[in-house]
């Protein structure tokens, strides 16, 4: 099946071509035609499974048709739980639209709001915003939801994760009833299932499950960890011990990120930041610097990291442990990316040695415990735990058929 199939117009199927698209996805195949019926749809997809094009191209074939509502304000609007992911949105809409005279607003913490009212302040088409700085404009009255025809709630997991809660409710009330409203994120259950019980009317759900063949090749260890002073020594002896490209090392607080950045540096490492007190400028020169290779070590919180994509990072260490299994898996796929393998380490105090076997029943896969030769812990859970070789082997860059 091609996307002429879809029945999207040609226009962007040319765009499609032109950007190397040959076939969709399956979310792609299952989620455009039913976006392009008209009705309310709900996702279930995971991360790099294609989900942005699923909803952008059913969303500008929409867009073709002029609008018969007045205002300013935009007619699709697609929330997104972070600063990085929204970009990344408008970047793709971008390149599906090109010839298509649409006009685009991305409004997000980190960029200063006079540069975002000048862009809202015209009849723009597509406002793609985190759910905190669109909520800003709202109340100053600088845009408005009057003429949105389809709504789009990109990782609304994410988003509930992160606290948006009240903001998500404020927004929809705001939103006109008569709309079409797409909801993706990695589970339709629990608190998800309960947004997309208020915010969507008689949905198509469309749940594609992760096939074990494109699964990422990512070794999965445990360490245990004493003490904060025990996690630095380890994580020294990682970046230096084993064969790194590009290490991205998660920490539960932005002090502690900025805090073990700078011990990282004072070591000699080339290392850098990420977390939610940064602004755009310094957010972007910091990815930039790691995707360009001139950076070998990113230490990030949860959501500054969400949607890095570098395929030069092979090493994933869980500096401080993930509070559930679902944020375990989210950071472990930054690495073993585009058919690489990668490592990934989390360091587990005795507070957190409960996660091994939650993971393992989450993602069906092994994690090993292992030991550093020199920095066994105190205590241990089993007296006999594999030590970590001096050389761990270095992951294979080779693409696989």
């Amino acid at each position: 099946m091609g996307f002429d199939t879809l029945g999207l117009d040609s226009s962007l199927l040319d765009n499609l071509k032109r950007l190397g698209y040959n076939a969709p996805t399956p979310v792609q195949s299952e989620a455009i035609p039913a976006a392009l019926a008209g009705g309310d749809l709900l996702v279930s997809s995971q991360t790099g499974s294609g989900k942005t094009a699923a909803f952008v191209l059913p969303g500008l074939e929409r867009l073709r048709t002029p609008s018969t509502r007045a205002g300013m304000g935009p007619r699709m609007l697609v929330l997104a739980p972070t600063r990085e992911l929204a970009m990344q949105v408008q970047k793709a809409i971008h390149g599906y639209c090109s010839g298509q005279k649409l006009l685009t607003a991305c409004l997000v913490g980190g960029v200063p709001f006079g540069l975002q009212l000048a862009q809202v302040r015209k009849p723009v088409d597509i406002v793609i915003a985190t759910p905190g700085r669109l909520m800003d404009h709202l109340n100053r009255r600088s845009t408005d939801l009057a003429r949105v025809e389809l709504l789009v709630l990109d990782e609304a997991d994410r988003m509930l994760d992160m606290g948006f809660q009240e903001e998500l409710d404020a927004i929809l009330a705001r939103a006109p009833k008569e709309r079409q409203t797409l909801l993706f994120s990695a589970t339709l259950a629990g608190v998800v299932g309960q947004l997309a019980g208020r915010v969507t009317r008689n949905p198509k759900r469309v749940e594609i499950r992760r096939k074990e063949e494109t699964q990422p090749d990512i070794v999965q260890h445990a360490l245990l960890a004493d003490d904060a002073a025990h996690k630095g020594r380890m994580l020294d002896s990682l970046l230096r011990e084993t064969d790194v490209e590009q290490a991205l090392v998660f920490t539960s607080m932005k002090r502690t990120a900025a805090e073990l950045t700078v011990s990282l540096v004072g070591k000699g490492f080339s290392a850098g930041s990420l977390h939610g007190d940064m602004n755009q400028k310094e957010r972007t020169r910091t990815l930039n610097r790691l995707r360009e290779g001139r950076m070998r070590v990113l230490v990030a919180t949860d959501v500054a990291a969400r949607g890095i994509d570098v395929p030069g990072i092979n090493l994933v260490v869980n500096y401080d442990a993930p509070r559930m299994a679902e944020d375990y898996v989210h950071r472990i796929g930054r690495t073993g990316r585009a058919g690489r393998a990668g490592i990934a380490v989390t360091f587990l105090g005795r507070e957190d040695r409960h996660l091994v076997r939650q993971i393992e029943r989450f993602t069906g896969n092994k994690v090993s415990l292992m030991e550093i030769p020199g920095l066994e812990p105190r205590s241990r859970i089993h007296d006999a735990a594999p030590k970590w070789r001096k050389k761990a082997p270095r992951p294979t860059t080779r693409h696989r058929r």
